[in-house]
């Protein structure tokens, strides 16, 4: 039952509407996003064969800095999002930056991935114009999200079949095409040899291998979000350990062999970044219908991430209402627990991938755009999550110790991570395309200095406490 407060604005909590099956489903959606499907050509085109060996860079400290959020949420079940973990470890300020960051994230991702809509679109018919689908994809996105959380379960959960199904097949059809040498009407014959006879596995050098990193990080944006699901889910004791252990088999399998197949069956340099790769290879084995249905899949998958994005932006902005860090009308839920305030208000900047689309030379270049500065700012998110886990083993040794879901190498890998993100950085920095977004990105942290200035003191005025307080005992769940 959802208890509505009789008091303006009404709030009420969510409801945990998610079964296992929904948060196993929606972690491995959510590491098969649009990176993989549109940017994985691009991202060939500048790193080579290489590009494997920086999804399993990347993938290594995916994996610890979710081991990470696992621990911390299931350390207090209390915790909603990452914003709650941030202002109980480092204080009130952090929930606010984490919070609103994780959202303005998603905002630009959800956009990026109507962008990348738009491409899918023009491969079916490129006389259709950029606004039309970038227009439908944002109402359908609006209406997706005012249903129920069980409903986004079940969307999220067939999404991310039909994503699977997809590049398991496409694995399997290129192991095939590789087994029996299949030749391709340009003369390229299949095999494994490929990845290494057009110039080794490193054909762009070291340089070409560090920028790899820079949209290569986007493709696993998303990852996270298993956290912000997790509140809404049944039994988080025992399906998150699940789903969090489960990243390094999807990494091996839908990053590494399908890439890994896909240079098998096409020589990397002739593969074209402005297309998807996966439906390449389909057309080039001559299955056209399969093309088809891939690029159906492909098409799907974006909205599916998109889908997520808003859903998960939504729930942050719905966190940050209740803290007093964003206006009260976002924490009002309807009779079906949906944060419908919060769904509409994010909901508006969707539609700002209208005009981004005639303002870039391609849709591929307003995606490398969108998507770096995404990157740029997720790097923030994520580097939270590793500061307040060092936080939290530091001030609450006992946890720690209690924990039934311990990070590996606790008292080194967490600074690991935040290492690798300084090189993350400065590959931002590095890149040509990615260097204008990664240096817009300080305007916006100096706009949230600004904002949680004039919030703070708001609250002060009025007696409010800087931030609502989490407890930490009394879950109903903490006795499982």
């Amino acid at each position: 039952m959802i208890s509505e407060v009789v008091s303006e604005p009404k709030t009420s909590e969510m409801h945990r509407g998610l079964k296992n099956r929904h948060l196993q489903l929606i972690a491995i959606g959510g590491a098969i996003g649009t990176g993989l499907f549109l940017g994985s050509g691009k991202l060939i085109s500048v790193s080579g064969p290489s590009i494997i060996f920086v999804y399993m860079v990347i993938g290594f400290f995916v994996f610890i800095i979710m081991r990470s959020l696992g621990e911390l949420l299931l350390s207090n079940l209390h915790y909603k999002t990452f914003g709650d973990i941030a202002k109980d470890m480092l204080g009130p300020w952090a929930g606010f930056f984490v919070s609103w960051n994780y959202w303005f994230s998603w905002v630009i991702a959800c956009v990026a991935d109507i962008v990348a809509i738009t491409a899918y679109v023009q491969w079916f018919n490129a006389d259709i114009p950029n606004w039309v689908p970038a227009l439908f994809a944002a109402v359908l996105l609006l209406v997706l999200n005012l249903q129920p959380v069980k409903f986004f379960g079940e969307t999220e959960f067939w999404f991310a079949i039909l994503k699977i199904v997809a590049i398991l097949g496409l694995i399997a059809v290129g192991v095939i095409m590789v087994v029996i040498g299949f030749q391709s009407p340009d003369g390229n014959v299949a095999s494994v040899s490929n990845l290494w006879s057009h110039g080794g596995m490193f054909p762009m050098g070291a340089s070409g291998f560090v920028l790899g990193f820079q949209m290569g990080i986007f493709s696993f944006i998303g990852v996270e979000m298993v956290g912000t699901a997790s509140a809404e889910t049944e039994n988080p004791r025992k399906t998150l350990p699940k789903a969090i252990n489960s990243i390094v088999v999807r990494i091996l399998v839908f990053y590494v062999g399908a890439l890994a197949v896909i240079m098998c069956v096409t020589p990397w340099n002739q593969i074209d970044p402005g297309e998807s790769p996966f439906v390449s290879t389909l057309a080039t084995a001559g299955l056209g219908m399969a093309a088809f249905m891939i690029q159906l899949v492909v098409l799907t998958s974006a909205a599916s991430s998109a889908n997520g994005g808003l859903y998960s932006g939504t729930r942050m902005l719905f966190g940050l209402s209740k803290d007093g860090h964003a206006p009260k009308g976002f924490a009002w839920t309807n009779n079906r627990g949906v944060p419908s305030k919060a769904v509409f208000f994010t909901s508006v900047f969707l539609f700002s991938a209208i005009p981004l689309l005639f303002a870039g030379d391609s849709v591929v270049s307003a995606f490398t755009f969108v998507s770096s500065m995404c990157a740029t700012l997720i790097l923030f998110t994520w580097g939270s999550i590793v500061v307040s886990y060092i936080v939290y083993r530091r001030r609450f040794p006992e946890k720690h110790a209690a924990s039934k879901f311990k990070l590996p190498f606790s008292r080194v890998s967490p600074w690991l991570v935040l290492a690798f993100f300084v090189f993350i950085a400065g590959t931002l920095l590095y890149g040509e395309d990615t260097r204008a977004p990664f240096l817009a990105a300080p305007f916006w942290f100096l706009l949230l200095t600004v904002l949680w200035q004039l919030r703070k003191r708001k609250l002060q005025r009025e007696g409010r406490p800087l931030t609502g307080a989490i407890p930490t005992t009394g879950h109903p769940l903490d006795e499982d």
